[in-house]
């Protein structure tokens, strides 16, 4: 708990408005839940400030049951979280719901799109637009797997032109 302290004294904006026993314990005790440690949650609280603010009920608590029922395990999502808990603000409807939808529809398994959000979720981070054309592109390549999109998508605008001349 002091590693959450110290992350707090550092982010004094987290005190603002909110409220120590209705938002922050209440959040850390369920990033515990989900099996994060003290330094985990720490590290998940200064990459994402704002998660602090976001409703379990109507944000955390249904993200992470769509992550489940996606078909990670408890381990994978607290993983995805501590990696990048981005992802517990993004919109369903115009983010991550479409964002898989298109990864389905370009071939990959449900079991795949779990490995990749387990090992890199700020794939869901990168718009819409810029995942379909990049996937297209590696497909048109002949190397589309899971694991090759992954590697292209934090290039450059440039690299990527460079390696693919799209």
């Amino acid at each position: 708990d002091s590693q959450v302290a110290k992350t707090i004294a550092k982010f004094p904006q987290l005190m603002g408005s909110l409220s120590l026993e209705e938002n922050l314990k209440p959040r850390v005790q369920w990033l515990k839940e989900l099996g994060m440690d003290n330094t985990q949650v720490a590290k998940t609280i200064m990459k994402f400030p704002n998660l602090m603010s976001c409703s379990l009920e109507d944000n955390l608590k249904p993200r992470v049951q769509w992550l489940k029922e996606l078909g990670m395990d408890s381990a994978q999502v607290s993983k995805a979280i501590t990696t990048f808990p981005n992802l517990m603000g993004y919109s369903f409807e115009e983010n991550l719901k479409p964002k898989v939808a298109m990864l389905l529809r370009l071939g990959f398994a449900s079991s795949q799109i779990v490995r990749a959000l387990t090992s890199f979720p700020a794939l869901l981070g990168y718009s819409s637009k810029r995942l379909e054309h990049r996937a297209q592109v590696v497909d048109a390549s002949g190397t589309l797997t899971i694991e090759a999109l992954i590697g292209r998508m934090s290039l450059t605008d440039a690299k990527f032109t460079s390696c693919f001349g799209q």
